[in-house]
């Protein structure tokens, strides 16, 4: 049953294709139809053409094919009729021609090798496979072979030769010890393509294992393995010498001479490689020297193709997968070490075995008609092509009056029931061979439809669809439709008829509504077929559900009023925040409405109503909000939800006029929220039915207006209401109004005209809508001439938005016009529009180029302006590729990527900049235009000179202990030069206090140094640069860990520390104070000599502070007034100031002997006092040796 708008490859199978000469005819799939129709054989399966065997099983060779009768199969066995009945180990599978040779009651498989083709014959013609080149699977034994041990001196180059027996297929190779563990390999040490075992050189340890060559066989899953070498290493130095064996020269270290690197293979400077088509090129170079060489690869004349290429073995092999023919070319291997550098050249020619351009496909005619088969390859050396048929050579075969054979081409005129034969193509040239079958069938069918007979399709108003009517018939047979009988073809205006017969009408009205009748004929007879079509009213629910704001606990009702074709079954559904609705038992569905009792916080959501057929569906939403309980407000009004509008309603067009009609309308309830806006929307049937376009707006309180309207549109006008929640849904739709026709006002905008390719120019532009057509058909006239020659105007009528103009000269002007035109006439004459054909690429390339060197990092160029004939195009710009060839320091490797700096517009110099100095660089400089590049110009050479080097790289700062700070860096990423050494520059600082910069010059090698510190508080601040020549570069700054024990000293403290000591009334202060301790003493000792006593509470120790303010009740305080030092205490390395142990403190009391307190809370106990200090007790504490506690004394 057809589908309205089905894809037009729904049919695919029954699509009719035609070739150049006469009309060739697909066979369609359809069971019937090929069970019905003759056909000559075709191979469907067979054996690859290198058909290895495994001996253990049997052989099987598969040939398969298909035709009408099936097809009897015979074979031939080098060139010679292979009679299977007579062998009985051969047999042949029914219905197949797949050979079985079977060995269980004994042959040896090696017998049957030798090259099979397969005939598959009916009485239509021969189709042949393949020649199938059997062989059988061979593992041969490793030759027994006694081999001394290898003597070698340590440092010189070794090749263990494997040598494996020639297997099919080859086997595959790797090394062992006869232990069975891997050989580890590297860039040192490492297997070559060929199986052999290259050491670039050999080095003592490589003796501690032995070396053996292991093949494994595919088909027999078997492993062989060659007797192992052994090696002898003669060297100076045993490889147990722990000093030698981390030594960072190891090669020296051990008295290994260093070698230039050499070829180990392939020998020489040069060689050459052919490779095909399609495989893959293996290059490989394998160099011996010490220290190991590197191996580096490189194509000359361009790059390595990265897309395919990938290195292998440590960069010793280059692979390139799937070869064609850009990738001939010289190749050259870079072997380089310490002590220099050899290339080895190889040559790489690309051949190719015969591929297919045309392969000739199965033709399939009517009797008279004309056809041809094409077989054309390509190849390296070119193949040769050769004509058979039904498996003989076509000199050979009987002559056909209206056969022609032209070289790669076979020409058939006026065809005949016995021109049928399977025609075979075989191109070949020394690497290879393409055989193809192809059959010519002359077929005499009678039309015959392939869909089942009267249909019914049932269509919505207004949609566009498709009607099919799938056939068959040779000669292919021409199909029309009609419409419920009537004699007029139906083509053209809103019909229309593809290749395969379907029908398209492009937009369905009730008058559509009838029986299609699909007719083909060839002159055979004819065929009919008949569609019946239904037009349907669309599914529209004109009283859509409103957004509504209800109270918990209260009942809610949703509308959803549907109109639907009465004839289609109509469903209707909810979704809840578009997931299917459940109907619990609070909720009601009834046809038209949605009732929720008791509505809960959880009932809140968009509800949409889903009104659908088996035809289409019309959707509607609404939200519903759930408010919580409140007490009544005292204000009404202001307590009511403010909400969208609901829709206007009742539209109605009167003054009906030419280009005017007057719309008016009933609104809706502004739901306590005044209406601001109303918008009226249009919809025209036309170019784009069911879209809604904004045609006015107006005031809130306007509910009737003139609207201005275009010719030749049949509008319907919707009204929509605004106010400050939202938008209203649109009202129901008004009846229409046709305008009456005239020509175009205006033509189409945005005309262009460029080229897409370099011999066309497109015209494109931005086509009218339905409000500017004015008319019915509206069209194109598009214009175009060569802007210089003025010739007379080409013109053509287009109904698209696009024109393609060809052939044209590359990059001429055209002047262009568009001019739109309607069934009432032509729009204003169009404005001129200058375009371009297209682009090519720029024949010549910039000339004199000049290079003149500014700076280390920057180059001036200067060329000469190519003629504008030769840019072809739009001067985009001049365009330099350049690249860093190599780096004026030998050991350094540097990137060869290809870069580029553009110059707009016509330019005749530029500067390059960012370069790297010190290095060699190559130029080259191309035109470029809208196409892409030019030829390149000349290559310029050019060195830029030494500059100032990058910074160093990965400065590190430690700090191992509080007396040290350790530095370390490597050396910079770009030397950009010469490097003749580093500075340093440091100072230390604590807070804001900085001390004097110190200057350190280090040689080119030194990345280590360790600085002593001056003290063990200060923090130390490190700027660290390269030099060379030219300067001094980029420096890195890196500061000393803090400690973390360390405090940030603060700045007052910082200054005091460093400026008070200088004073000269602290140095008065001091002085007092000295001499106010002195009196205290005397008058301590003069009291202890009178034996006085004092009260128990003055024995209280404090401890000391910075000064000797003393309390009413006898108590001291700390006081860190102007932070000064106290007598008996130090300055810690963070600024802060701690007691020194051989003061008193309550802390070495607390240690002593157990006191007492009494009821006055005095301290009543014995004290005790460490260090030297005697435990004394009564009045003879120690305490009287305290300045301090004198003090109480007095009291």
């Amino acid at each position: 049953m057809a589908r309205p708008q089905p894809p037009p490859w729904v049919h695919a199978a029954f699509l009719l294709c035609f070739l150049s000469l006469g009309g060739a005819i697909e066979i369609p799939m359809d069971p019937s139809i090929q069970n019905e129709l003759s056909q000559p054989p075709t191979i469907t399966k067979q054996s690859v053409k290198d058909h290895i065997v495994d001996p253990r099983d049997n052989i099987l060779i598969e040939c398969e094919a298909k035709g009408n009768p099936a097809p009897s199969f015979h074979w031939t066995r080098n060139s010679r009729f292979f009679n299977v009945a007579k062998d009985p180990r051969v047999s042949m599978r029914r219905r197949s021609g797949t050979l079985v040779i079977d060995f269980r009651s004994g042959g040896r498989p090696e017998e049957y090798e030798g090259e099979y083709q397969c005939f598959a014959r009916n009485k239509f013609g021969t189709a042949l496979s393949n020649r199938i080149r059997l062989q059988v699977s061979k593992s041969p034994l490793w030759p027994k072979e006694n081999l001394d041990p290898v003597v070698v001196q340590e440092g010189a180059p070794l090749t263990l030769q494997c040598n494996p027996p020639p297997g099919l297929p080859s086997p595959v190779i790797f090394w062992m010890s006869s232990a069975m563990e891997p050989i580890t390999q590297d860039k040192r040490v490492s297997q070559g393509h060929n199986g052999d075992l290259y050491f670039s050189n050999v080095m003592v340890q490589d003796m501690q294992t032995d070396y053996s060559c292991n093949a494994r066989f595919h088909f027999t899953h078997t492993i062989q393995q060659k007797n192992p070498f052994t090696l002898k290493v003669l060297t100076n130095h045993p490889y147990n010498d722990s000093s030698l064996r981390n030594h960072p020269d190891m090669y020296s270290a051990r008295g290994v001479a260093e070698r230039t690197p050499t070829f180990m293979y392939p020998l020489g400077t040069a060689s050459s490689q052919m490779v095909l088509r399609g495989m893959d090129l293996l290059l490989e170079c394998i160099a011996s020297g010490v220290p190991t060489p590197d191996i580096a690869w490189y194509k000359k004349g361009g790059d390595l193709p990265s897309h395919k290429a990938k290195f292998e073995n440590f960069n010793k092999a280059l692979r390139i997968t799937n070869v064609s023919e850009e990738d001939s070319g010289e190749y050259f291997c870079l072997a380089s070490n310490k002590m220099g550098s050899i290339r080895h050249t190889i040559s790489v020619r690309v051949k190719a075995a015969p591929y297919w351009l045309d392969e000739p496909k199965n033709l399939i005619l009517a009797p008279g008609e004309d056809g041809r088969l094409v077989c054309r390859a390509n190849g390296n050396p070119k193949p040769t092509v050769q004509w058979m048929v039904n498996g003989e050579p076509l000199q050979s075969a009987p002559p056909n009056p209206n056969r022609e054979v032209t070289g790669d081409t076979i020409i058939f005129r006026d065809t005949q029931i016995s021109s049928r034969a399977v025609y075979q193509c075989n191109t070949s040239n020394e690497h290879g061979y393409l055989l193809a079958n192809a059959f010519v069938s002359v077929l005499d069918v009678p039309p015959r439809m392939l869909s089942p007979r009267n249909q019914l399709i049932r269509v919505i108003l207004y949609n566009r669809t498709r009607l099919d009517c799938p056939f068959f018939g040779s000669p292919i047979p021409t199909l029309r439709w009609f419409k419920n009988g009537q004699g007029s073809n139906l083509d053209g205006g809103n019909y229309h008829v593809y290749e395969n017969g379907s029908l398209e009408i492009k937009m369905i009205r009730k008058e559509d509504q009838g029986i299609y009748t699909c007719v083909a004929t060839n002159i055979l007879g004819k065929a009919e077929n008949q569609v019946r079509l239904e037009v349907k009213d669309p599914t529209r629910i004109y009283r859509m559900p409103e957004d509504q704001v209800a109270k918990r606990g209260t009942t809610v009702q949703l509308e959803c009023r549907v109109k639907h074709d009465p004839s289609l079954k109509l469903t209707v559904s909810w979704m809840k925040d578009d997931e299917p609705l459940y109907i619990g038992n609070r909720m009601k569905k009834e046809d038209d409405s949605l009732t929720i009792f008791g509505v809960a916080e959880r009932d809140q959501g968009s509800y949409t109503c889903v009104a659908s057929t088996e035809l289409d569906q019309d959707l509607a939403k609404a939200y519903l909000t759930v408010l919580a309980d409140q007490t009544t407000p005292t204000n009404r009004l202001a307590a009511l939800p403010k909400g969208r509008p609901d829709r206007p309603r009742d539209l109605e067009l009167t003054d009906l006029a030419e280009r005017s009609v007057r719309l008016t309308w009933i609104p809706g309830d502004d739901n306590n929220s005044p209406i601001t806006d109303y918008v009226v929307q249009f919809e025209e049937d036309q170019f784009q039915p069911g879209v809604w376009h904004d045609h006015s707006k107006f005031p809130g309180s306007v509910n009737s207006a003139v609207l201005q309207l275009s010719p030749y549109v049949n509008y319907q006008f919707r009204v929509i209401a605004v106010n400050e929640v939202g938008s209203s849904h649109p009202s129901l739709p008004s009846e229409r109004y046709r305008t009456s026709g005239a020509p175009p006002e205006s033509n189409p905008s945005d005309v262009k005209g460029e080229g897409t390719r370099k011999n066309n120019m497109e015209i494109t532009w931005t086509p009218m809508n339905a409000t500017s057509a004015f008319g019915p058909n509206l069209r194109y006239i598009v214009k175009w001439r060569r802007r210089e020659t003025r010739e007379s105007w080409n013109n053509v009528t287009v109904w698209g938005s696009r024109y393609v103009v060809g052939p044209t000269p590359v990059y001429v002007p055209y002047e262009i016009r568009v001019q739109a035109e309607n069934d009432f006439g032509k729009g204003p004459e169009p404005e001129t529009v200058i375009g371009y054909s297209g682009e090519d690429y720029p024949r010549a390339a910039p000339t004199e180029v000049k290079v003149r060197v500014l700076n280390s990092t920057a180059i001036s160029l200067q060329w000469n302006r190519v003629y504008s004939d030769t840019v072809q195009g739009q001067l985009r710009e001049y365009r330099a590729y350049y690249w860093r060839e190599s780096s004026l320091l030998k050991s350094l490797w540097v990137s060869q990527k290809r870069q580029q700096a553009g110059f707009p517009g016509d330019r005749l110099r530029g500067v390059v900049s960012r370069l790297f100095p010190y290095s060699n660089y190559k130029l080259e400089m191309v035109v470029v235009n809208g196409r892409g590049d030019g030829p390149l110009s000349e290559t310029k050479e050019f060195t830029t000179p030494e500059g100032v080097p990058s910074a160093p790289r990965r400065f590190r700062v430690r700090q191992p202990s509080l007396q040290t700070i350790s530095l370390e860096w490597d050396h910079p990423e770009h030397p950009n030069g010469i490097l003749t050494g580093y500075s340093l520059r440091y100072l230390a600082f604590n807070g804001t206090k900085l001390g004097k910069q110190i200057v350190e010059n280090f040689s080119p090698n030194q990345t280590k140094f360790t600085v002593q510190r001056a003290d063990p508080v200060s923090r130390y601040r490190f700027t660290l640069s390269a030099r060379t020549q030219v300067g001094s570069g980029e420096a890195v700054t890196e500061e000393s860990p803090a400690s973390p024990n360390e405090a940030t000293p603060t700045a007052a403290y910082t200054n005091n520390q460093t400026d008070i000591a200088t004073q000269g009334w602290f140095i008065g202060l001091m002085c007092a104070i000295a001499l106010l301790v002195l009196i205290l003493l005397i008058v301590c000792f003069i009291k202890r000599s009178r034996g006085g006593k004092y009260p128990v509470r003055e024995k209280k120790d404090v401890p000391l502070g910075p000064e000797d303010p003393k309390e009413e009740d006898g108590s001291f305080d700390y006081s860190d007034e102007d932070n000064k030092p106290l007598q008996g205490s130090q300055t810690s390395l963070d600024g802060t100031i701690k007691q020194q142990e051989s003061d008193d403190s309550l802390v070495d009391y607390g240690e002593g002997g157990e006191g007492q307190f009494n009821e006055d809370g005095s301290f009543i106990g014995q004290y005790t006092v460490k260090k030297d200090k005697e435990e004394t007790e009564g009045n003879e504490s120690s305490e009287a040796t305290s300045p301090v506690n004198a003090i109480y004394s007095l009291a």
